[in-house]
């Protein structure tokens, strides 16, 4: 632990340059014997076994598994490394940047064999047999055409174990990975979630010992504990529920079952972006025909365990630029916002695209590499978006486009300038990594994607227009309430208004149906009421009452706790832009392009929060999520600047502070106090586990309905938003998600699944909020109760 970094003073070196022994710094080594076998023939030796046990029928599952994953991971890591290593400078840049590169293969070898063979004749291209060939030889190709560099030759003698802070981290990574599993597996089960939250309280110990020790650890050592703590937060999510559980996931999940269905995926045959996203197409599809693994565990566990490098990347990425405190704390303040560990899991398009974000933040940052290189890399990372997710495309086009521009009008204002000392003019000399093509080549790629190759660009276009039409003073809805959180304005809307507005809508919409008889009278509708309910909290603990009895409100305490909490990441993330320009003792000087870039990054976050529309449709929250890949650094820098004043304890108070986010961003300290709403990886109850938990019960219902209609041959099914999402994949004749009075057919089997019949309340998702209400039970009183389960009912 140097003085330099503990008191987070001016770094004089314009960026640190990391030892080779110290980072894996890749040099050519000289006198290196090779061996006997070389690594490539090694590598495309074992290629052979794998094929051979991939096309044997009936192979041993746990062998199928292992030679499945070698075929689409192992292999392809281990020969894009030494592609890898030509463009970045160190070795653990070069490994997850192989890992980037690995995914884009799969995905790219699948839609190559999708698109090439049923012009031939081949009706389902997507089949074990062909995903097997065309991987092994993809393999191949790779293998004999790619180059290969030399490694530095490793100490003799020294074994994994022997490397200093190997063994404490791997103590506490494994336990967090172990409770991570076990919490959600008893929560499942009915029982409490004490489990899950020792889970958490130890990935906190975690972060807090990489922290204090990240100058005797080697970087290696770190970045294995960053990605044990980040695995171990995202399974606690992922793994609830036996079904799939959550938001987006359940429609994601429900594609990838329509592309495995027929083994061909048919863009043609639905038009709809999250069909376009290759990322839940394509690669689940291509991990399940090549190994054993279930089909939920692809989802809920394979791809988290992906986007769990995501953290490790931003640290690689701020690394290349800044000191390890400033690197470290960067990537704790990735994981640390609540969106990484309560929505990512649900998002399996978002995780991969961010992994490969990412990759090119990693190519980015590391300017020693070969310019022109690094600039191709990093387009065909963003082309890889492209293919993996469209929001976070728009939002990365977004970022580079304004940043291109601050750069231009940055250099202008420089050169004209009078009163230049000589490095400014060195510094106005400096190339910039962003030119036109590096913004314009994505950007039409993202155009030529979502038009004329998926026309899945629907959605954007609306969002555009109803982004003009606020810009240029037309009319405008209001925004999500997460707009409240932002600095930049925006409020929250009261629940009452919305549900008010949503049943305008409604009724403008069935306006015409209603006229002739196809839904419910307006007098009917207007004879039930639809009262909001509030998100119920949890009891007050004894910790809760002992503080109530002192006159200390704890639900006002919780809340008062999130909104500085979220003030304080926007805050100190903007004051790091000051202090690592301006102050005189910055632990972090950035270059022209890591402010431009973050400068850009803010400018969309500002964009989200002040059009409405865009923070409906996509969430401001995880708008942020995505901009601390550029200014999680200026937040790191100005934390340890404001304390700065407590001298060699500053690291520690760092750690924590960053302990303390995450014990209450993550639930553990409202669940030890109550007087807040639940949170779902600690609890078997609350808002999320109302509306994404699955149920077996409603899904018998969703099957028995789905037969019966099969009999008739036709007939509507109606069902509440968040019921469809979770039976979406059983439900397969034609539904309508609402069953609110204004939107109910009168020709409609009604199906309401486990929350609506146990507690008589149902929620909705309009203008980007969720809203809870009475469900008024007396506008079914006129049909007949078909079938009940004491979990689902369904009426005709």
């Amino acid at each position: 632990m140097t003085t330099r970094e503990t008191l987070a003073l001016r770094i004089p070196e314009p960026a640190p340059r990391p030892s080779a022994g110290e980072e894996g710094e890749i040099k050519p080594s000289r006198g290196i014997r090779r061996p006997p076998f070389h690594r490539r023939f090694a590598v495309l030796l074992s290629l052979a076994p794998a094929t051979v046990i991939e096309l044997v029928p009936h192979s041993p599952a746990a062998l199928h598994t292992l030679a499945g994953l070698w075929l689409l991971f192992g292999a392809p890591v281990l020969l894009w490394r030494d592609v890898a290593a030509r463009i970045v400078t160190t070795g653990t840049a070069a490994l997850l940047t192989a890992v980037g590169f690995t995914v884009m293969t799969d995905m790219a070898v699948a839609l190559a064999v999708n698109t090439a063979l049923p012009p031939l004749g081949v009706e389902r291209p997507l089949t074990r047999l062909v995903l097997t060939i065309a991987s092994a030889a993809a393999l191949i190709v790779l293998g004999v055409l790619a180059p290969e560099s030399k490694r530095p030759e490793r100490p003799p003698g020294r074994g994994l174990f022997a490397t200093r802070g190997v063994k404490p981290v791997a103590l506490l990574g494994g336990t967090a990975l172990v409770l991570s599993v076990a919490g959600p597996i008893r929560l499942n089960n009915g029982l409490g979630g004490a489990v899950s939250t020792v889970a958490i309280v130890v990935v906190a110990a975690l972060f807090a010992l990489l922290l204090l020790r990240r100058g005797r650890y080697p970087v290696p050592v770190l970045e294995v504990g960053l990605y044990c703590a980040s695995a171990a937060l995202l399974l606690l999510t992922s793994l609830r529920g036996q079904y799939i559980t959550g938001h987006d996931i359940q429609k994601e999940f429900l594609y990838f079952r329509l592309a495995l269905g027929g083994e061909h995926w048919d863009i043609g045959a639905y038009t709809d972006p999250y069909n376009a996203c290759l990322s839940i197409t394509m690669l689940p599809v291509s991990i399940f025909q090549l190994t054993a693994l279930p089909e939920t565990a692809i989802f809920k566990v394979v791809l988290p365990l992906l986007f769990a490098l995501t953290p490790v990347l931003v640290h690689r990425a701020v690394r290349n630029v800044a000191p390890r405190v400033v690197a470290l704390m960067s990537a704790v303040y990735f994981v640390v916002f609540p969106t990484f560990f309560t929505d990512m899991p649900y998002l399996g398009r978002q995780e991969i695209a961010f992994l490969l974000l990412g990759c090119a933040m990693v190519v980015l940052t590391d300017s020693r590499g070969p310019l022109r290189s690094r600039r191709v890399v990093f387009v065909v990372l963003l082309g890889g978006i492209v293919l993996s997710h469209y929001s976070t495309t728009y939002v990365v086009v977004g970022t580079l486009a304004v940043s291109f521009l601050i750069d231009k009008v940055w250099r202008l204002v420089s050169r004209r300038g009078r009163d230049r000392s000589r490095r400014r003019r060195r510094e106005d000399r400096m190339r910039s990594f962003l030119t036109w093509w590096v913004v314009a080549v994505p950007a039409l790629l993202a155009l030529l994607w979502a038009g004329p190759l998926t026309h899945t660009g629907g959605q954007a276009q609306r969002t555009l227009h109803a982004v003009a039409s606020a810009v240029l003073g037309g009319k405008s809805e209001a925004g999500s309430s997460d707009t409240a959180y932002s600095i930049f304005g925006g409020g929250k809307v009261p629940a009452t208004e919305r549900m008010k507005e949503y049943q305008a809508d409604l009724l403008k919409q069935t306006a015409a149906e209603r006229a002739s008889g196809d839904h419910l009278p307006q007098k009917e509708i207007e004879a039930v009421t639809t009262p909001v309910v509030p998100v119920p909290a949890m009891k007050l603990t004894a910790a809760g009452r002992a503080l109530d009895g002192v006159g200390i409100s704890v639900p006002a305490l919780n809340g008062g706790l999130r909104q500085a909490a979220a003030l304080f990441f926007q805050v100190m993330a903007m004051a790091g832009f000051v202090v690592a320009v301006w102050a005189r003792r910055s632990a972090f000087r950035p270059v022209r392009d890591q402010v431009t870039i973050a400068v850009g990054a803010w400018c969309m976050v500002a964009l989200f929060t002040l059009v409405p529309q865009l923070s409906v449709d996509y969430s401001l929250l995880r708008a942020f999520q995505q901009g601390l890949f550029f200014f999680a650094p200026f937040l790191a820098t100005a934390t340890l600047w404001a304390l700065r004043w407590a001298g060699r304890r500053t690291v520690p108070l760092a750690c924590a502070l960053l302990a303390a986010l995450l014990l209450d961003l993550s639930g553990v300290v409202p669940k030890a106090l109550g007087g807040y709403p639940a949170q779902l990886q600690l609890s078997n109850t609350g808002q999320y586990y109302a509306i994404y938990y699955p149920h077996a019960e409603e899904r018998r219902a969703a099957l028995w309905l789905d037969a019966r209609l099969a009999e008739e041959g036709t007939g509507l099914t109606q069902t509440d938003r968040f019921t469809y999402s979770r039976l979406q994949a059983l439900l397969t004749h034609p539904t309508l998600a609402d069953v609110h009075p204004a939107a109910l057919r009168t020709d409609s089997y009604v199906l309401l699944g486990t929350t609506p019949t146990r507690t008589g309340e149902v929620t909705v998702f309009y203008g980007g909020d969720l809203i809870t209400y009475r469900y008024p039970m007396a506008v079914l009183d006129s049909r007949d109760l078909i079938y009940s389960n004491g979990g689902a009912v369904i009426y005709r």
